[in-house]
């Protein structure tokens, strides 16, 4: 199987490859794609150096599949033309998740609505797999009502310049303009600012997590509302997500259906310091899920705090997973 990586030189693309390694997608022909800057230089997969090639030439070779993380502009002005030459595209940007025509996939959720004719496929927002991950078997179970959701998300999430304005600030340097990656430092500090503000006051990431969930799970009357929170961690992101639900539940029932859900380690006992954290999640595809307790302020209600690694199962081993389900429905 011949596939491609448009953005292997950035973080996303980097673990995209180590997945499709770790993973052992049956890859035939590796194709690292990158902008013009960075043609000819090399990276490496499954042991062996391979040169980076460029959008034109990525199309001209017709991949089977292409694993985009390049940003929505590369993204808007590429997927199509892949497409057109007979690729299955997966796109990790935001530009097509919304689009009522593309599906926005996340396996253990909704696999079933990949179709023959879907040839551009948007990976959701890292925020929004791990927690859809989490509430898919109870909404399934007791029908989910409303979502307040509050999240603790690692600066991996912003990219490299996050991680290097990170890092210098750690070390006791003071970032030039040129290397903020945010409006205010990072290190010992916490920023309610994920993306971009909105007319609403909400962010932008903030409203990825409402609009996002709705459609992944088929749910658009559910009511959600967000607080997203860049934190000084190298990687993983957290959630605590308070679910009302609109029939009761146990909490017994509620841990054994998270327990055998596909993608979950439940981790969930207290009493021995035993709950998820980014730490435990690093380099890890599994959605860990704990702190599972009734919310006693209202009816029919429950706390769970969820955490995962986002540039794995929040980025590159979700759109992996998307490519493993094609190949199971024959698509690939």
């Amino acid at each position: 199987m011949k596939v491609a990586v448009v953005g292997v030189t950035g973080l996303v693309g980097t673990v995209m490859c180590e997945v499709l390694e770790a993973r052992n997608f049956p890859v035939t022909e590796f194709l690292p794609v990158a902008s013009e800057r960075s043609v000819g230089k090399e990276v490496p997969f499954r042991g062996n150096k391979h040169a980076v090639i460029g959008l034109e030439a990525a199309v001209a070779a017709k991949p089977d599949v292409a694993l985009f993380s390049a940003g929505s502009g590369v993204s808007l002005e590429w997927a199509p033309r892949f497409a057109a030459a007979g690729t299955r595209v997966i796109d990790n940007s935001s530009a097509w998740r919304m689009d009522p025509a593309i599906k926005l996939v996340v396996p253990e959720v909704n696999a079933h609505v990949l179709e023959s004719g879907d040839y551009i496929i948007a990976n959701p927002n890292c925020s929004t797999i791990q927690m859809v991950v989490a509430l898919a078997p109870l909404h399934h179970r007791y029908g989910i009502e409303r979502l307040v959701v509050s999240t603790y998300q690692s600066i991996t999430g912003t990219g490299m310049k996050a991680v290097k304005q990170y890092s210098l600030e750690k070390n006791g340097f003071v970032p030039g303009p040129d290397e903020m990656a945010y409006k205010h430092p990072i290190f010992e500090n916490c920023l309610p600012h994920c993306d971009v503000f909105l007319e609403n006051d909400y962010t932008r990431e903030e409203m990825k997590l409402v609009h996002e969930t709705r459609k992944i799970m088929e749910a658009p009357q559910v009511r959600i509302t967000a607080t997203a929170v860049r934190v000084p961690v190298m990687g993983g992101h957290s959630e605590s997500v308070n679910v009302q639900f609109s029939r009761d539940y146990e909490l017994g029932e509620v841990r054994q259906l998270l327990a055998e859900a596909p993608g979950i380690v439940l981790l969930d006992d207290p009493a021995s310091f035993q709950y998820p954290m980014p730490l435990l999640s690093k380099n890890k595809d599994e959605v860990f899920v704990g702190r599972i307790r009734r919310d006693d302020s209202a009816e029919r209600a429950l706390n769970l705090w969820i955490v995962s690694d986002n540039l794995r199962k929040g980025a590159a081993t979700n759109a992996i997973q998307i490519a493993e389900a094609l190949k199971i429905k024959g698509f690939l």
